[in-house]
């Protein structure tokens, strides 16, 4: 989570939300959610959350489940045992052995649009 976020929200494990979560701070879903999620902060998915719905965040670091879009202005992280279904949007990309991600990928970084990557001179 970000240290400068002063508000950080939990949906602990056990507990349901249904509906769209728009917050100026973090994060931290162990429950379900069943809507989509925007944040001007972090959002952290525990090993037992999971989320049906897009999300948009500034980092997110996932360990359970999401099914729908995830557009992330900074970094994404999937966990081992992290299950994707969606398209993801992200300027940093980390996928840890075991995850499984089902989409496609768009990585957008600092270079600009017509700058090739030093991988392809």
């Amino acid at each position: 989570m970000a240290k400068d976020d002063a508000q950080v929200n939990i949906i602990s494990h056990g507990s349901r939300f249904e509906g769209k979560i728009t917050s100026s701070g973090s994060l931290r879903v162990d429950g379900q959610v069943n809507g989509d999620v925007s944040l001007t902060g972090d959002l952290v998915i525990g090993a037992n959350g999971e989320i049906t719905g897009n999300i948009d965040a500034q980092a997110v670091t996932v360990g359970g489940k999401i099914t729908g879009n995830i557009n992330v202005k900074n970094k994404l992280v999937l966990e081992g045992k992290a299950r994707i279904k969606g398209d993801i949007h992200a300027s940093k990309l980390v996928i840890d052995e075991g995850a499984i991600f089902d989409g496609k990928c768009e990585m957008s970084g600092e270079r600009r649009p017509d700058q090739k990557s030093e991988l392809f001179r």
